[in-house]
């Protein structure tokens, strides 16, 4: 209980210096069951102000092959992505997926290696993590059943582009902030794990894929480069996915960083906000 208090004084005033104004009214940390029936998602969550019921948004952290640093992520937060949706009416989620930090559990979305990296299986592994999470926070009294919208950052964006290939109900959109598994492997910029694969299984979720998609990237993006963002959305909307795809200047030292860096709504904010306001 104290940790819960904690929190949210934190978040609240995370919120006010990201908004100007007390956007969210309050947070709590839920325990969600996680796909493998015996691990518990632990989950931020950032309500509102006012009664709801609300649109739910669900951020996908990022991910890492490496074990040792993966045990160690913190919860995630992504303060002011959180607090720029939830200005906007969203109910937000934030689920620590399994084999990682403090949710610990098995590790669910291992791609296998890197030369032979079965990144769908991988994507489709976050999917399912995310949908657990979706089917339980629906089931509140204070969040709506459509109009969902799936944001997800480097791996938990690919995994919300997987989840785009299930079509699940209720869901009304995917944002994918520099979607993609493999990025910068073995700490080496523009290195890439198995990329023609990447762009297959890309392929392969645009073939059932009917959720509208946008994807955003920066040109200084170290893990997926734009060269790599092009041929993954080329060949997601060619096999019938639909996609918008924005690619922006350079921003700070890391492009990579856009959705985790407050200085970054500038840049994807109005994106974001025309992309929802055509889904009305």
């Amino acid at each position: 209980m104290a940790w819960r208090g904690l929190a949210r004084s934190t978040l609240i005033a995370a919120a006010a210096a990201c908004l100007g104004a007390a956007a969210v009214a309050a947070q709590e940390l839920a325990l969600i069951p996680a796909p493998d029936g015996s691990t518990l998602m632990r989950t931020l969550v950032y309500r509102p102000q006012g009664p709801g019921p609300f649109r739910l948004a669900v951020i996908a952290h990022a991910s890492t092959q490496n074990p040792v640093r993966r045990a160690r992520l913190p919860l995630p937060r992504y303060g002011t992505a959180a607090a720029w949706l939830a200005a906007r009416g969203y109910l937000v989620a934030l689920p620590q997926r399994p084999g990682h930090g403090e949710t610990g559990g098995p590790y669910l979305e291992d791609q296998g290696g890197c030369a032979g990296a079965d990144h769908a299986r991988a994507g489709l592994a976050t999917a399912a993590s995310i949908e657990a999470a979706i089917r339980h926070l629906t089931a509140r009294p204070d969040v709506r059943r459509d109009g969902i919208v799936v944001l997800g950052h480097s791996a938990g964006g690919w995994g919300a582009v997987a989840l785009a290939s299930r079509n699940p109900p209720g869901v009304a959109a995917v944002i994918g902030f520099a979607p993609g598994r493999g990025g910068r492997s073995f700490d080496r910029a523009n290195h890439n794990c198995a990329p023609d694969r990447l762009v297959a299984a890309a392929e392969g979720f645009g073939r059932t894929a009917r959720i509208p998609a946008l994807w955003i990237y920066a040109e200084n993006d170290s893990y997926f480069a734009p060269a790599l963002a092009r041929r993954m959305a080329a060949a997601y909307r060619g096999a019938g996915g639909r996609l918008a795809l924005h690619l922006l200047p350079r921003f700070g030292e890391e492009g990579h960083a856009l959705l985790a860096a407050r200085e970054g709504v500038p840049a994807w904010g109005p994106i974001v906000a025309a992309f929802l306001a055509n889904l009305k």
